[in-house]
């Protein structure tokens, strides 16, 4: 079926005529009629602008104007918190109402111009705030491998879309990991580029220190070529860093001899799954077998990430989040005077849990707090990140578990916020020093047969490296050719 192709394959057979890019769309079309009823993982797809793209892709390819796009004919669903002109913007919240983006996002435009297909609104947690896809306004995603369980979060959309093929690759947000974590539940390779790499312009901010846009996709060679699609400086967004962009695909050669590979003691800790610190340890043994030393190394502030995580986060999500008022634009409920305005739309319009981080960002903010949470969070965020950066003058990459469990039942933790902001451990570190981190499958849980992930993190802009080591663990081991489907296409 065309809708499992990596994108690699797909682009070299409608490059050479062999197939059309209108039936890869309409083979994932296909695909999501018969299965995303199970899964929940599109919000909306409008079907005839897709078809509609892909026509003019196929005409392109008539007309022998087909070099220099990369994605040539690659269906590519999107987060719902990236604009696309024309297209819904909800951010998975009430409080958007039947808000439709006038432009597109810088990445939009990127995979457009790569020949792409930009299609479908991809469910989240509500304004990118979670770690399971269950806070979205719209309904739950479920985990393709077992549908009782979360996908992970906040992209369970997008990576539930890949894991399940309705589309070749997804983009995503990652914030605390939420590209890392869901791409580890789902079994896809998921990437969190450096702080700077990729423009930000035209992304729903949640916390704008910690943000960055990354791609899901079913292997590590297909995000290396979506990552130099998007990569690249944007004078729309003063944080992109003009940084030269490799050739990140031609850089996997599969060999890594010599590489130091770090394993931080701090990370396997007593939480962790037993069948995951096997996972883990096994994929660490077959690095070394393919050439890759391994050192023990040592990130030792790594106990206070997550506190930080949630006071630096909710500290910036309260301000970025006060811009949505019902006065310029989303839904209104109103009231006798514009501060009643003002409470009646955001109290109808916000989840509990992103009320839940406005409160706490504000309070950390507020006059006698600032100091003691906000300001003391900052100082330990740049202890954090010299823990990796002096990591980083021994070790090459870093290796870590992505989770410390494998999906979860859908409600298991909806009661309890302090475990489910544990469920980012792993990843929320990452984020707060702005390096560069993939998660790519190393096993499966035995009853059930759930997904593993391996997080690979990098130094500043040092995808090239990263990838190259996740690239050659991947095709060394068989994980991310398996598929959940035939469970759902069972049901």
């Amino acid at each position: 079926m065309l809708n499992q192709l990596t994108i690699s394959e797909l682009t070299a057979k409608v490059a050479r005529k062999e197939v059309s890019a209108r039936e890869v769309m309409q083979s994932c079309l296909d695909q999501i009629g018969r299965i995303d009823g199970q899964i929940h993982a599109f919000l909306s797809y409008d079907a005839a602008d897709a078809l509609a793209q892909a026509d003019a892709l196929d005409k392109v390819v008539a007309g022998g104007a087909a070099a220099n796009r990369p994605l040539l004919g690659a269906p590519i669903g999107i987060k719902d918190v990236l604009a696309v002109k024309g297209q819904p913007l909800n951010c998975a919240s009430k409080i958007l109402g039947k808000f439709v983006s006038p432009y597109d996002a810088t990445v939009i435009q990127r995979l457009k111009a790569a020949g792409a297909i930009v299609f479908g609104r991809l469910n989240m947690d509500e304004f990118a705030m979670g770690s399971s896809t269950e806070n979205s306004a719209f309904g739950v995603t479920r985990n393709p491998w077992d549908t009782s369980r979360i996908p992970g979060g906040s992209s369970g959309g997008s990576a539930a879309a890949v894991a399940a093929d309705e589309c070749l690759a997804a983009l995503g947000t990652d914030t605390g990991g939420s590209i890392r974590q869901p791409a580890a539940l789902c079994g896809c390779v998921g990437l969190k580029p450096t702080y700077g790499r990729v423009s930000r312009y035209g992304l729903v901010a949640f916390a704008s220190s910690l943000d960055q846009i990354g791609p899901f996709t079913k292997d590590v060679r297909d995000a290396a070529m979506l990552l130099e699609v998007l990569s690249g400086v944007d004078h729309a967004d003063s944080t992109s860093v003009p940084q030269p962009v490799p050739h990140y695909a031609a850089g996997l050669t599969g060999e890594i001899k010599g590489l130091k590979i770090g394993l931080p003691k701090e990370y396997m800790v007593g939480g962790l799954d037993p069948e995951v610190n096997q996972a883990v340890q096994n994929a660490v043994k077959q690095l070394q077998q393919l050439g890759a030393e391994v050192i023990e190394i040592s990130l030792p502030h790594t106990d206070y990430a997550v506190a930080t995580y949630y006071i630096v986060a909710t500290a910036e999500a309260s301000a970025n989040l006060a811009r949505f008022d019902g006065i310029r634009y989303g839904a209104r409920v109103e009231g006798s005077d514009p501060i009643s305005l003002y409470g009646n739309t955001r109290g109808a319009g916000f989840g509990a849990e992103v009320k839940r981080r406005i409160i706490l960002g504000t309070y950390v903010l507020s006059s006698g707090y600032y100091d003691a949470y906000y300001l003391r969070a900052q100082k330990v965020r740049t202890l954090i990140r010299q823990d990796f950066l002096k990591a980083f003058e021994k070790v090459d990459v870093i290796v870590t578990p992505t989770s410390p469990t494998a999906a979860f039942k859908i409600g298991e933790k909806s009661d309890d916020p302090l475990q489910m902001y544990l469920s980012d451990i792993f990843t929320i570190s990452c984020n707060l020093a702005g390096i560069c981190g993939v998660s790519l499958p190393c096993g499966f849980t035995a009853n059930p047969k759930l997904p593993i992930g391996l997080q690979v993190l990098g130094k500043p802009f040092g995808e090239e490296t990263l990838l190259k080591v996740a690239h050659a663990y991947e095709q060394s081991t068989r994980w991310h050719k398996e598929k959940p489907i035939g469970k759902l296409t069972r049901r």
